[in-house]
């Protein structure tokens, strides 16, 4: 037997599956030829936040014109400051020319008047992730946007549908999730409503690749991809504290998988308040038969919000991103085992991996019997573009046909015997395996 080559080993193939992946991912299977985008020559971003400023620099690196739109004076000058300092930055480091970074501060004109949605072909509302705020929004956009405006919304998580019953023209709302942050990241989740019209997505898919991002079509849904698949992710993650690891062991087992950060450490970053804030929302839908981890609650509770307030699962030295350690999280984590009678054991490095990639797994699998995502590899492209899932890997699905579909529908069989109903088997894992089939795709 020959020893295997670089270009024939499993990475490789990984790294050649995801390149046909990301091509895969721009074309709408649905959608005939004879549709055609719309012209998009103005965009208007609502919100200079972080994600609003980062945005509006995604399509003035495209070299699109952006009108960057902000209630009050203070908070636009803030993202217009965040603008200027990204691209300073970049030019020092060689990234740009500081001619190249004027040129792309320009394409972004600043506005505290909404009527600056007049002209935009396409505005992306980027306001705070709260429904009654962002129906509020595109009722104002409904009355002053010129007909055939697209109205895209930047939610992580809320129902696009809704959003869009708030217009007059569901038909031309779709949303746009970009990640954080914005003109760095390259995915950009392309969320079709129940009413979106065909030109529409074709249109936003087009203009992703346009300024260098990596489009995946999806349907509405909690989460839609990349966040639904996260909501188990991190439950299994909850749950392996409370039942004897600490946030340095699951966050050192999923770094040595290959995955960019672990998730306490990937929460802190993000912001623990923004996690919270969804659960909150949630919790009136969540079954109470249903094992819940409060630690993360208790620790938002505190004021634990990661980064930004200098704690969350670790502690932050003022100025350092990097996590230490703190005895206070683990004593909370012992008190929350204690109080929901969840006897700690030792937990292996193995079972947090198979754990938390498992589950990511079972409700890809999930989502794509949903008919959610257009195909498995879709999945697989958000993982590895959005949430630094290892690209040697080739993706949490593709990882599961390299393990054995048959493997892995095992295991996950053996979890639900331990753990209850969380883990009841994705309907579409169970029917390839039973069929003889070793990948996701028919």
């Amino acid at each position: 037997m020959s020893t295997p080559t670089s270009t024939d080993s499993p990475e490789s193939a990984a790294e050649r599956y995801l390149s046909t992946a990301v091509k895969a991912a721009a074309r709408v299977a649905d959608i005939p030829d004879s549709v055609t985008p719309r012209p998009i020559n103005r965009v208007a971003v609502i919100g200079a936040g972080t994600m609003g400023s980062g945005i509006a620099m995604a399509f003035a690196n495209g070299g699109v014109s952006v009108a960057l739109i902000e209630q009050s004076p203070e908070a636009l000058d803030r993202g217009i400051g965040t603008v200027r300092k990204n691209y300073e930055s970049s030019a020092s480091k060689g990234k740009i020319t500081a001619e190249q970074a004027q040129e792309r501060v320009a394409l972004i004109e600043p506005h505290l008047d909404f009527a600056a949605v007049s002209d935009a072909d396409l505005v992306i509302e980027a306001v705070f992730e709260d429904m009654d705020v962002k129906k509020e929004v595109f009722g104002t956009l409904d009355a002053l946007c010129k007909p055939g405006a697209i109205l895209a919304s930047n939610t992580s998580r809320l129902d696009l549908d809704e959003i869009a019953r708030s217009t007059s023209r569901p038909q031309d709302v779709i949303g746009l999730h970009f990640f954080s942050p914005a003109h760095v990241m390259k995915l950009v989740e392309v969320v079709r409503g129940d009413a979106t019209a065909d030109d529409v997505v074709l249109t936003s898919m087009t203009l992703a690749q346009t300024i260098g991002k990596v489009p995946v079509l999806a349907k509405v849904c909690e989460g839609f991809i990349g966040n639904r698949m996260l909501t188990p992710y991190r439950r299994e993650a909850d749950f392996l504290l409370e039942e004897g690891a600490s946030p340095q062991q699951v966050d050192a087992a999923l770094k040595a998988f290959g995955l960019a950060m672990g998730p306490f450490a990937m929460a802190d970053l993000a912001g623990n308040d923004i996690s919270w804030a969804a659960r909150k929302r949630l919790a009136p839908t969540r079954p109470k038969d249903l094992r819940y981890s409060r630690v993360a609650d208790t620790l938002c509770e505190a004021g634990r919000f990661g980064q930004k307030t200098g704690s969350g699962y670790y502690t932050y030295e003022q100025g350092s991103r990097t996590p230490v350690p703190d005895p206070a999280v683990d004593e909370v984590i012992r008190r929350c085992a204690v109080e929901d009678g969840i006897e700690r054991r030792t937990i292996t490095d193995e079972e947090i991996v198979d754990r938390c990639i498992l589950a990511l797994v079972n409700e890809g699998a999930a989502l794509l019997g949903e008919g959610i995502a257009q195909r498995a590899s879709d999945v697989d492209v958000v993982y590895t573009n959005g949430y630094g899932f290892p690209k040697h890997r080739g993706g949490p699905m593709h990882y599961a046909q390299t393990v054995g579909l048959d493997v892995v529908l095992q295991k996950i069989r053996e979890f639900e015997k331990v753990h209850g109903r969380v883990w009841a088997p994705a309907p579409l894992l169970v029917e390839r395996v039973e069929g003889g089939h070793s990948t996701f795709s028919a």
